[in-house]
Formats: structure tokens, C-alpha cells, sequence
């Protein structure tokens, strides 16, 4: 009878708590406090679709045998990285890149076992995502119905990682992980790990002038000084067995900045002529356009337009008005007079911002790339105040762009296309985040914030 009882009071528990999701699935869907219990299951789903995806779909080789092919190299002790090189032509990345790719080559019998290299890259997906929720549960910007067009409705990015096993993957895992621990206020091991995944593939460097901005708003000018050496010294390391062989041909072939790349593969430049997408001036205007973005950005919607923004080169204790360090976990009612956005999703902003403008002016976009700025783009969009009327276009936005990566070949309509989203997605940016001018003292009967220890 007790046991019967205590199964009844277990399923009406049960019934309840049923009946209340049911009542809250309207709430579950738009308010972002219910971000981790969508997440969790999302993951669930994620973990089977990708398990679906490997044992259904076609795997398709490009790039995974040319990567073991670079590292198998080095394997057999070559330091010389000019003569590094696979089916594809020579190796062109870091050294990071050389020592995770080395590692899968062991763990996959050389590269020969392709069905355990895409289940590692199912895991590493999973990761990735845990890490890109783990962003979005800190920022409370984005309503949890979005994350399903970030996960089960992407068949490019599932592709991405586990039908064509790129390095790409890695590198932004790598960069989420440093992103989770910047708004942890762990700068140092943030700055090691945001380098390491410079080193697997360059692209992370489109963050970078972001998080350079954040180093100075945080600790001045020689306060940043120690962090950037962090990311420089974890670049000679790693590439110190290269270098000492040969230096100029590691630095020339892993840093190529000027690498011209085949028009045939291009996702964003497809209307151009093949001679203007592979005219030096073109690439030029570009870097002027991505500079002068930056620029704009770091003056008008990164940086309060109340102060100069050479304070930001200044000790944060000695900036007249005191300008309060830039903490996680206290909401700075300062950052707020800037834009409506908390301290984390003012970090991520900044950052997520700054690889949008370098994907906007990219000399070229090849399928791959999509992976660099897919995650954020939930975020890019919905930063900014959302009225009932405005989520359509937005979900529309993403269902655009997402046709636009899977049109294969790439047309004139489709390259086009991309640009009008990337276009819309930065008007709403810049309008949407512009300050609003109000006092930098603190209103009557609210105090300043207060720094935490873990901050000092």
C-alpha cells in the first residue's frame, strides 16, 4: 500500500510538473532564462543527429587526407615547413595546427580511419556547442526558440565538421572556450587559449582587434601589455622547432597574409569579374573598408561617446571620470548608459562585432568558412531590442543566409544575397547599439559598482 502510494504522489509529481511545462512552453520558447533547459535538450537531439549523419550521409574527402599527408611530415622529422605540403599544395597553417592534426593522426591509425576521425569530430561539435550556449546563458540576449535554427537546422555546418573533418572547427571551439573564460575575468588563460587557436588557423585573428580593445578598457595600456605577450610568446613556442630550422620560410608560410585564393570557390564574390576579385586594389579597398569599420565601431558603438578614446590607454584607477574595471560578474550600470547590454554580452558584443566586420570585407569566403561566424550570428541579431514584429525578419535573415552557404555552386543571386544580410545585420548593429546620452554619475541612492576580488 506505502509503495502504491508513494508511485501515485511520484506520477501526480510528474503529471505536474508536465502540466506546467505545458503552461510555460510559450515562456520556454521566448525567455532566455529558459536558455539551459533548451540547450540541454538541443544537445540530446544533436548527439543523434550527428550520429545519423555518420552513418547515413556520404562521407566526402578534401582536405582530411592533405592534412595527414602535412603532419605525417613532421612525423618523420621534416622541420623544414616549406617542405611541408599534401595533395592540396603546402602547408599554410600554424603550428598549433600541426600538433592537434598530429595527434588525430595517431589516434586514427594515420589518418586511415575516417569513421573514428568524424566521431571525434561529433564530439568535438557537441563541445563546441556546449561552449556557444554556455555564452549565450551568460548574455540572456537571445530567446531559446533561435538555438534551434543554430543546431538541427544547419545541414552546412553538420557537414563542416563531420563530413569534411576541416580545421576550422578547431580553432573556434578553441576561441568559445577562451570567449567562456574571458567572461570568467580569467584574461591570462583566456588570452593563452584565444592564441592557441590563432595558431590553427589565422581567421581568429578577425577577433582580435576586439579583444585588444577589451584588454585596454580593462587594464590600460601597460596593463595589457603582459596579455599580448602571453599570445606572443605561446606563438614562439609552439613554433620554435620550425623556426630555428627555418624561420623565414615558417613565418612566410603559416602568417601568409597575402594568399590569393581560387575564384572558383568563392561563396560572397561571385558577381565580381574573376579579374576584380583577384585585383590587388580590390583586396586594398577591402582592407581600408574592414580599417574604417573598426574604426567606427571602436569610436561610436564599442566606446562611450562621452570620453575621449585615447582614455582607454590609461591605468582604469587614474581615468578622470573614474572609469569602472570591466567585470563579469557585477552588471556595470555605466555600460548600460552606452547600450542596454549587460557586462558579458557587452564582451561578447565587442568581440562577436569585430570578426563580423572582417567576415563582411573577406577577400573571399569558401564553404568552410561558414563555421566562423555561424554561432554568433543568433547573437548579432538579437543583441539589440526586439520588438514582436521584428523576430520574423530575423529568423528570415538566418534562413537567407543559411540558403545562401548551401547554394552550390555559388551564383551571382546567391553572392548578392549574402552581402544584402551581412548589409542588414550591421545597420541593425550600429543603429541598434548607438549611445544614448545620459550622465556618468550614478543616479540619486545608487552606488557605483563594486569591484570584485577576483577582478583586482
Amino acid at each position: 500500500l506505502r509503495a502504491e502510494t508513494r508511485s501515485g504522489m511520484a506520477a501526480g509529481r510528474g503529471a505536474a510538473a508536465l502540466r506546467r511545462a505545458w503552461r510555460e512552453r510559450r515562456a520556454a520558447l521566448l525567455e532566455p532564462r529558459y536558455t539551459p533547459l533548451v540547450a540541454a535538450c538541443l544537445c540530446l537531439a544533436e548527439g543523434g543527429v550527428n550520429l545519423w549523419v555518420i552513418r547515413r550521409v556520404p562521407y566526402t574527402e578534401i582536405d582530411w587526407k592533405a592534412y595527414m599527408q602535412e603532419v605525417e611530415g613532421f612525423a618523420n622529422g621534416t622541420l623544414d615547413y616549406t617542405q611541408l605540403k599534401g595533395d592540396t599544395g603546402p602547408l599554410v597553417y600554424p603550428a598549433g595546427f600541426v600538433y592537434i592534426f598530429l595527434g588525430l593522426y595517431h589516434a586514427t591509425g594515420r589518418g586511415s580511419d575516417i569513421r573514428l576521425a568524424q566521431y571525434l569530430f561529433a564530439g568535438l561539435y557537441l563541445l563546441n556547442l556546449l561552449l556557444v550556449f554556455r555564452i549565450y546563458c551568460r548574455t540572456s540576449k537571445v530567446p531559446p526558440y533561435v538555438f534551434f535554427f543554430m543546431c538541427c537546422a544547419s545541414y552546412r555546418i553538420h557537414s563542416i565538421f563531420v563530413l569534411r573533418l576541416f580545421n576550422d572547427p578547431v580553432a573556434m571551439a578553441i576561441l568559445f572556450l577562451a570567449i567562456n573564460l574571458f567572461l570568467e575575468e580569467r584574461w591570462s588563460w583566456g588570452c593563452l587559449l584565444f592564441s592557441l587557436a590563432v595558431s590553427v588557423k589565422m581567421n581568429i585573428l578577425l577577433f582580435a582587434p576586439g579583444l585588444l580593445f577589451l584588454l585596454l578598457q580593462r587594464f590600460g595600456l601597460l596593463g595589457c601589455i603582459p596579455k599580448l605577450c602571453i599570445c606572443a610568446l605561446l606563438q614562439v613556442v609552439l613554433g620554435l622547432p620550425f623556426l630555428l630550422v627555418n624561420p623565414v620560410g615558417y613565418l612566410t608560410r603559416s602568417f601568409d597574409l597575402g594568399r590569393q585564393f581560387q575564384f572558383k570557390w568563392t561563396v560572397n564574390w561571385r558577381f565580381l569579374p574573376e579579374e576584380v576579385f583577384q585585383n590587388r586594389v580590390f583586396h586594398a579597398a577591402l582592407l581600408l573598408a574592414h580599417l574604417a569599420g573598426l574604426g567606427l565601431f571602436a569610436l561610436h558603438r564599442w566606446h562611450s561617446s562621452k570620453e575621449n578614446i585615447l582614455t582607454v590607454l590609461k591605468d582604469p584607477a587614474k581615468r578622470k571620470p573614474a572609469s569602472p574595471r570591466l567585470t563579469v560578474n557585477n552588471i556595470l550600470w555605466q555600460v548600460s548608459c552606452v547600450c542596454p547590454l549587460n557586462a558579458s554580452a557587452w564582451i561578447v558584443f565587442i568581440l562577436f562585432s569585430s570578426n563580423f566586420l572582417g567576415v563582411c570585407c573577406s577577400r573571399s569566403l569558401h564553404y568552410q568558412f561558414y563555421v566562423w561566424y555561424f554561432h554568433t550570428l543568433p547573437y548579432l541579431l538579437w543583441c539589440t531590442p526586439t520588438t514582436k514584429l521584428a523576430h520574423m525578419p530575423k529568423v528570415l535573415l538566418l534562413g537567407v543566409i543559411e540558403l545562401c552557404w548551401n547554394t552550390y555552386p555559388s551564383t551571382v543571386c546567391s553572392s548578392l544575397s549574402l552581402h544584402i544580410c551581412h548589409g542588414l545585420i550591421l545597420l541593425q548593429l550600429w543603429y541598434g547599439t548607438a549611445p544614448t546620452p545620459v550622465s556618468h554619475t550614478p543616479p540619486p541612492g545608487r552606488k557605483p559598482t563594486a569591484v570584485s576580488k577576483k577582478a583586482q
